[in-house]
């Protein structure tokens, strides 16, 4: 979906994050590509969509969990259980609300969300509804990522900037 064209690397950057000419290179996010940057390429109508599309998932989502409560209903599984399985979904969901939510201000710990995804696929409407959120006000992710890109840029020019020739080759004065 990215506007960029040419190879994964060349999108995303060499392994330092440089491009061949200089300089750091943004992190394309899902469904926006490198058009956060600048908010161009049709950034705003990505939002739209990217809001339109995690609130009609949700929706839907919630109304396969309905089906499934109505499942109960029809087996007689009793009051207990639908209460177990309510408050499961709502708990994990909650539960997955924050944990995507905190993503896109910060990097998650990989082992942690390996140990969580069991928790985050039981709780995926809150998922769905932290992208639906977070897409209102900018591109999920997208403050995490321009954090970086401009303490990468910053970087990188102090290093440029720092040294403008071989000291070896200086004149001496004698």
């Amino acid at each position: 979906m990215s506007d960029d064209t040419g190879t994964p690397e060349d999108q995303a950057g060499s392994a330092r994050g440089e491009t061949a000419g200089g300089g750091p290179r943004p992190e394309p996010l899902r469904f926006f590509g490198t058009s956060w940057v600048e908010q161009d390429h049709g950034y705003a109508a990505r939002r739209a969509g990217v809001a339109a599309g995690s609130l009609a998932a949700a929706v839907v989502s919630c109304l396969v969990l309905r089906f499934a409560y109505d499942g109960l209903q029809i087996a007689g599984t009793g009051a207990f259980v639908t209460v177990l399985i309510i408050a499961m979904f709502a708990i994990c969901s909650a539960l997955a609300f924050r944990n995507t939510w905190e993503g896109f201000g910060r990097r998650h710990d990989p082992q942690r969300q390996a140990s969580l995804r069991g928790l985050l696929a039981i709780g995926f409407v809150g998922s769905l509804l932290a992208y639906f959120f977070r897409a209102l006000t900018e591109a999920p992710g997208e403050k995490l990522h321009r954090e970086e890109y401009d303490k990468a840029r910053e970087e990188y020019a102090r290093r440029t900037s720092r040294r403008t020739g071989n000291p070896s080759k200086r004149k001496r004065r004698g």
